[in-house]
């Protein structure tokens, strides 16, 4: 139910308050602005449109947002499969407050790698998305998801698959392919913030299971 409350969100917002990209004042007033968290100002300059709520709150908003349809479709796609597994294990209550606090901790890691001195907007629901993958990697590492193996599509366990995946974040996220650690406008550093607090904060929020092994017994 909450899966599908944030889906239903993230669309909203996109097509409707941003304008399916067009609404750049909207868009770069909620971002998150790394020089602004550090420093507590709003800034406008350049892009940067004034911000009708104090900054901080831009580390919620912006996760609420994205820059283009593939953006969206692409991180809706991954939420739609992993996420609903999560709420269903640790609640509805305790899946938002895990989804949000991941994501806040995430736009936090991009934050303090991007500097006092970067005014580049951030925006996007990957850094919230990556702790729910985090979560679902401690939780059902030997699970099979269905992945593109070139030829076709294939089942593979999920510590595979998501393994993968946090390896090529950490890859890129040091610039060892020949990118940036924000290149491409992907803030790397807050795909793997986000992956290591699912991993980390999961058990704090996975309370059902554990009452259901103390009654079991």
């Amino acid at each position: 139910m909450v899966n599908y409350l944030l889906i239903a969100i993230n669309v909203l917002v996109f097509v409707f308050l941003q304008g399916m990209g067009g609404n750049e004042k909207f868009t770069y007033a909620f971002s998150t602005v790394p020089a602004e968290i550090l420093t507590g100002n709003d800034i406008v300059s350049g892009v940067l449109e004034p911000t009708p709520v104090p900054v901080y709150l831009t580390l919620i908003t912006s996760m609420f947002m994205h820059g283009g349809w593939a953006h969206l479709l692409g991180n809706m796609l991954f939420l739609w499969v992993f996420g609903d597994n999560i709420e269903n294990r640790v609640g509805h209550s305790r899946y938002l407050i895990f989804y949000l606090v991941c994501g806040i901790i995430a736009s936090l890691a991009h934050v303090f790698v991007s500097g006092a001195s970067s005014e580049i907007p951030s925006l996007g629901a990957s850094g919230a998305i990556s702790g729910v993958l985090g979560a679902y990697l401690l939780l059902f590492p030997s699970r099979r998801v269905r992945v593109w193996m070139g030829r076709g599509i294939g089942e593979v366990p999920a510590y595979v698959a998501l393994g993968i995946w946090i390896v090529l974040q950490v890859i890129m996220g040091m610039g060892l392919l020949g990118g940036e650690q924000t290149g491409g406008g992907v803030a790397y550093a807050a795909h793997i913030g986000g992956f290591a607090a699912g991993l980390l904060l999961i058990k704090l929020f996975d309370i059902r299971s554990k009452r259901d092994i103390t009654i079991n017994r």
